[in-house]
């Protein structure tokens, strides 16, 4: 007896760009209800991004898509570059057209817009506020600094070192500097090993009005997750928004501050991220995460 073959569509997308071969790449499975989750994985694998979203359908009422997160060795909570190009492939595949949608994740469910076409979207990601937890032990921080080549004098006075936390963790280190920024080589194996210590498994250096007023640049070093330095990371600059308000580091406006972030020029591969903060009595409300991506390519994958 002939086993029925089953077909999904597969997507590469940059998200964060409209410039193939910059941005984040991120892998996009539609019809995702015909894997097990060790097809999941398997096929995350064989894709070979930093991560790969599985779209699947709402199993209960409250939702109105699943979304599942593999990277090529372990399913994830949430992603933010890969949960906008999840939203691209569906605009661009006719499954689904602009407006609000609740995505159910691991984590929980999250609302998102798209507006915009299939040629120029728009995908905003409202996502909850980190927590901040107390700034890291001063011998810790030295020996941070001295993996990175960085001298205190070089740090960003107005930036505490703390660890920002929501579903992943993020060390927030601001500098002074977009050329010391740039020049960065950390010692990624001893950045591995002192990961444990810090209680953050990535590690997000930046510099405040790198471009201007409300804009960042940043780098983003996550060795201890098999990704030794991220190209443009929306979760992360969500974060980052959230930790500059409460620090009294980004205009609000009427409740509201705005941060576009920039990232991914030190690997060749530049990408934006706007972040808008709802602000009440000086502290982060709400955030939501923007950003606009490009196919790259789609194929259909059949499998037994």
């Amino acid at each position: 007896m002939l086993m029925a073959q089953r077909t999904v569509h597969v997507f590469q997308i940059d998200a964060f760009t409209q410039q193939v071969f910059t941005g984040n790449p991120a892998g996009v499975v539609l019809g995702a209800e015909q894997l097990n989750d060790a097809e999941m994985q398997a096929l995350a694998r064989e894709i070979n991004n930093s991560d790969t979203a599985f779209v699947l359908p709402a199993d209960e009422a409250g939702h109105d898509l699943r979304v599942r997160f593999f990277t090529p060795t372990r399913e994830v909570g949430f992603v933010g570059h890969a949960t906008v190009a999840a939203h691209v492939a569906r605009l661009a595949a006719g499954l689904a057209g602009t407006g609000t949608f609740r995505q159910k994740v691991r984590s929980g469910v999250y609302e998102v817009v798209v507006s915009g076409s299939s040629q120029a979207p728009q995908v905003s990601v409202a996502i909850p506020v980190p927590d901040f937890l107390p700034a890291i032990a001063p011998e810790i921080r030295a020996q941070l600094l001295d993996i990175f080549g960085i001298e205190s004098a070089a740090l960003d006075s107005k930036c505490p070192v703390v660890v920002t936390r929501r579903t992943t963790t993020r060390l927030m280190i601001g500098l002074k500097s977009l050329d010391l920024l740039a020049s960065l080589q950390p010692n990624l194996e001893a950045l591995k090993r002192i990961t444990p210590h810090v209680g953050a498994d990535g590690f997000f250096l930046f510099v405040r009005d790198a471009h201007g007023p409300g804009t960042t640049e940043s780098r983003l070093f996550s060795p201890v997750l098999g990704i030794d330095e991220d190209p443009v990371s929306g979760n992360a600059h969500g974060m980052l928004a959230a930790y500059l308000v409460a620090n009294d580091l980004l205009p609000v406006t009427k409740g509201r501050a705005q941060l576009r972030g920039f990232q991914g020029s030190s690997l060749q591969r530049p990408g934006q991220v706007d972040v808008e903060v709802e602000v009440h009595n000086g502290q982060p409300t709400k955030i939501h995460m923007t950003g606009t991506a490009r196919i790259v390519f789609d194929t259909r994958i059949t499998l037994p």
